[in-house]
């Protein structure tokens, strides 16, 4: 797949909201930052605004997006909070001057179909931090830095502690996925992901464990966990009842569903909604290895 420039002092980062809505302070906060790492910056006129449940109306998200994905003069698009609303747009959208000119697109939650439609077209994409990430303080210098350094063409190795649960072994693949609930909204769709071969990383918030069930039995069903070379399980944070209610957690779930698998799966790794939340470039070719001690995903 096609990876994108690294940036240079004075290159120019856009920074657009395609789904749901932020206040502009915590974009601005976001900004300087960028500013002080020797890039420019343009907001877009979706940001601070609000329509409905989203940021604008679908035309304004759309064209917003469509203009910073083909302007030569902006050398990535960070986006600035995912929601809800990519779904209504993507159809829409003309990747034909993105893939000759290359350009990182940044982000997650919702923006995992933007990804996705990205590496249908063979152009890899960062899923990362967005403008919220950038307002945590020192507790969350470590995961900006590394995005950073990322697009600066430095992509860092990516390491999780050890979890009794983890399936030991080591696989190489490139690396595909995102949030669970919009992995498994694409099942059927134009970009319906392709997991044969591949590392899948899963991540989510605010679900009800037997919503996490069913939709792992769905990308099941469609064959999204069968040759799978490896998969990574991030946070699923802010459950939505005790898995007690339910009669199982998050990973016996995914246990269960996995059985017998014979690729590497690791859990608790540092993709998540929450502060910990590494920069990984999907359709990147990635090796995953999974010990007694640590779990570690390498660029390769």
């Amino acid at each position: 797949m096609i990876q994108p420039p690294r940036l240079a002092p004075g290159y120019t980062i856009g920074i657009l909201c395609p789904a749901g809505a932020i206040p502009m302070e915590k974009v601005t906060i976001c900004a300087h930052i960028l500013e002080s790492w020797g890039f420019q910056v343009r907001i877009g006129n979706t940001v601070g605004t609000k329509f409905g449940h989203f940021a604008a109306s679908d035309l304004d998200r759309q064209t917003e997006l469509q203009s910073m994905m083909d302007d030569p003069e902006i050398h990535a698009i960070l986006c600035a909070r995912g929601g809800y609303g990519l779904s209504r747009i993507v159809d829409q959208l003309d990747f034909t001057k993105i893939k000759a000119n290359p350009k990182w697109v940044i982000g997650f939650s919702d923006i995992t179909v933007l990804h996705a439609a990205l590496q249908k077209q063979g152009i890899q994409s960062i899923h990362g931090p967005m403008s919220a990430g950038f307002g945590k303080g020192d507790a969350g210098l470590p995961y900006i830095m590394a995005l950073k350094k990322m697009l600066e063409g430095e992509a860092q190795s990516v390491q999780a502690k050890a979890h009794p649960a983890n399936h030991i072994g080591s696989a190489e693949g490139i690396l595909v996925g995102g949030n669970l609930c919009l992995i498994t909204h694409l099942i059927g769709s134009e970009n319906h992901l392709d997991t044969k071969g591949k590392i899948l990383c899963i991540e989510d918030v605010g679900e009800f464990h037997y919503n996490v069930d069913r939709m792992l039995i769905q990308c099941k069903n469609a064959g999204l966990l069968d040759e799978l070379a490896g998969l990574v399980v991030g946070g699923f944070t802010d459950m939505k009842d005790e898995a007690s209610a339910f009669g199982e957690t998050v990973i016996e779930i995914i246990q269960r569903i996995t059985k017998g698998a014979d690729y590497p799966i690791c859990f608790d790794f540092p993709i998540s909604h929450e502060l910990d939340n590494m920069p990984v470039q999907l359709g990147a070719s990635y090796q995953l290895s999974v010990t007694e001690q640590a779990a570690l995903l390498t660029k390769i």
